[in-house]
């Protein structure tokens, strides 16, 4: 379980395949600390358990399954993702319920400035705006973000200075894949 808080920026640093799993090398250095071979870690909203530890970086085995239906499936050498240790009991409620499960991937359709935010719309599998919930809560790669507004197959998330400024939406654009996880609560809700 993780909050959508995103803690630091981390760097692929390898990708390779081993009998038929993706091991993935990222690079970081604050969600390193205190982190022990086992543990959970959202890599662009993707719970993926650590497997392997240096001082540098740390190492995940991805199923093939992950591969196929989230970002990761089209991650590069280099590439900036967002990274976010597990929720411990005790700590603070940032953001809202994110449980690393990826419902879908959304494509950027738009991203554009409007008052002094950068807004993103985007689409989604029409099966899954039941979901969107004006001013609910969505996780997009990882993010806690609040729907500012939602029509036909389309979402629309502001992003303030910071938040673009301290996570991985700074280097996406139009038609770019983002990993979507809708509100657990909305989810739940729509039974």
């Amino acid at each position: 379980m993780f909050t959508g808080i995103i803690e630091e920026l981390g760097k692929i640093k390898k990708i390779s395949l081993r009998s038929g799993v993706t091991f993935l090398e990222v690079s970081a250095k604050k969600t390193l600390l205190d982190t022990k071979i086992g543990d959970s870690i959202a890599v662009n909203g993707v719970c993926l358990t650590v497997v392997e530890i240096t001082k540098d970086y740390f190492s995940f085995e991805v199923m093939s399954q992950t591969i196929k239906n989230t970002n990761l499936g089209l991650s590069k050498l280099g590439q900036v993702v967002n990274l976010e240790r597990s929720l411990k009991v005790g700590d603070r409620i940032s953001g809202h319920f994110v449980c690393g499960h990826v419902d879908c991937l959304g494509l950027v359709r738009r991203k554009s400035l409007r008052n002094g935010s950068v807004e993103f719309q985007i689409s989604v599998p029409p099966a899954f705006m039941h979901y969107c919930l004006p001013k609910g809560s969505v996780s997009i790669d990882g993010i806690s973000l609040t729907l500012a507004a939602v029509r036909a197959n389309i979402f629309t998330v502001c992003i303030i200075p910071h938040t673009l400024k301290n996570t991985a939406l700074n280097f996406s654009g139009p038609s770019d894949k983002l990993n979507v996880e809708f509100d657990i609560l909305a989810k739940r809700s729509a039974i």
